[in-house]
């Protein structure tokens, strides 16, 4: 961090997400994936957070240090070690956050409850929130029962205890704005900053020498993995062995038991359908490298960080039609209605021929495309809390 404006440590990230789900040996969400990476630019001059128990524990600047390192490092990373960490600062380590220290939560957990904002005032400490998106709120049919209340409560946190708030994208902020003015509520200072891909690994050989699309994503409703597997049904059907095939790469969610028996039930799918649940970065590049493009059907989006993975990569998009992928790929991709099954099923067609012309003029216009990057992410942050912070 560049700023001379803050104290060495006076910076605390609340990592109780990742670490819990880093105990649970579970891969890293896109949120995990935005969390590890401001660790990893403020993980220097910081400490870690932790709500264990209901106490909020702060690690020592050595033991914050060892457990940023073993979530970065997630292959190198014990869980008994972590465990370790923890209940040592549990049992031993009753340091408390200081008045003015600067408390970043990236990934909205435990905002929901009451007491995170009554922490945040006992403490006398300054927040900066990451605000991935509404969609519970907005599109309640999308999230688990009860998830739209428990979302409203977490912006009400941050808007009521929030000295800023970072958002990815600007349609992300205008409905955070629209909210507050619905619900009569402040907006503290807030800016846009996109995400950017991490370092990118060399892409091995391809994987399926039969031509192939991209699907990836958690399998949940809103991802409409179920027009692509409809889509490919038909493709089969038309097409036989020429069809070309479906790489869905991506954890099975909650309600998406219609997709999970179409892809394990259903005969005229097999061998045209492939599903990686427990996909590496290195095969997720190579996978991505080799397609004929990525598909991205959704419903709604905060954001889209496969979009941006895939154009970093020169892979054409194929994709809904949605205000936050034209702000975040403006005119570069093929975007069509996510209901319009036979529009997706002629565009998928088309670029499966090795002679498409529309792939060809897609992939002529990523020639300007610039991704974002972490550089200029986080010199917007920076921006915002030298604006928030600097004067206390």
């Amino acid at each position: 961090m560049s700023g001379k404006w803050f104290r060495r440590n006076q910076i605390l990230i609340d990592v109780t997400r990742l670490l819990y789900r880093s105990l649970q040996g579970r891969l890293p969400t896109g949120v995990d994936r935005v969390s590890l990476e401001y660790v990893r630019h403020f993980g220097g001059c910081a400490r870690a957070l932790i709500r264990f128990c209901g106490r909020w524990i702060v690690l020592s600047r050595n033991e914050s240090q060892r457990l940023f390192d073993q979530l970065l490092c997630p292959d190198d990373a014990p869980s008994q070690y972590i465990l370790w960490l923890v209940g040592k600062g549990y049992l031993l380590n009753w340091t408390r956050p200081e008045a003015g220290d600067i408390l970043l939560n990236t990934g909205h957990s435990g905002l929901e409850h009451p007491s995170y904002a009554y922490q945040i005032g006992r403490y006398g400490l300054r927040s900066l929130f990451f605000l991935h998106d509404l969609i519970p709120i907005s599109h309640p049919e999308y999230s688990r029962p009860g998830e739209a209340e428990k979302h409203r409560r977490r912006i009400r946190t941050m808007l009521l205890s929030g000295s800023g708030i970072v958002v990815n994208s600007l349609v992300t902020g205008e409905a955070m704005e629209k909210h507050a003015r619905v619900h009569n509520l402040p907006v503290p200072r807030w800016t846009v900053a996109p995400l950017a891909v991490g370092t990118l690994p060399t892409a091995a050989e391809r994987l399926l020498a039969e031509p192939y699309f991209v699907v990836l994503g958690t399998i949940e409703p809103r991802k409409n993995h179920l027009l692509l597997l409809h889509v490919w049904r038909q493709l089969v059907l038309e097409q036989g062995g020429k069809a070309p095939r479906l790489v869905v790469i991506g954890q099975r969610g909650w309600e998406c038991e219609q997709v999970v028996d179409l892809l394990e039930r259903c005969v005229t799918l097999r061998g045209f359908v492939i599903e990686r649940n427990d996909c590496k970065d290195l095969e997720l590049m190579t996978w991505l490298r080799h397609a004929q493009a990525l598909l991205f059907p959704s419903f709604v989006e905060g954001y889209g960080m496969p979009l941006v993975e895939a154009l970093s990569l020169g892979l054409p998009v194929i994709a809904s039609d949605l205000p936050v992928f034209r702000e975040v790929a403006g005119e570069i991709p093929e975007y069509r209605d996510p209901l319009d099954g036979r529009a997706w099923k002629e565009i998928i067609s088309d670029y499966t021929l090795p002679d498409s012309a529309a792939r060809r003029a897609q992939c002529a216009r990523m020639k300007g495309y610039r991704a974002p990057t972490w550089e200029d992410h986080f010199a917007r942050v920076e921006t915002l809390m030298e604006q928030c912070f600097r004067e206390y």
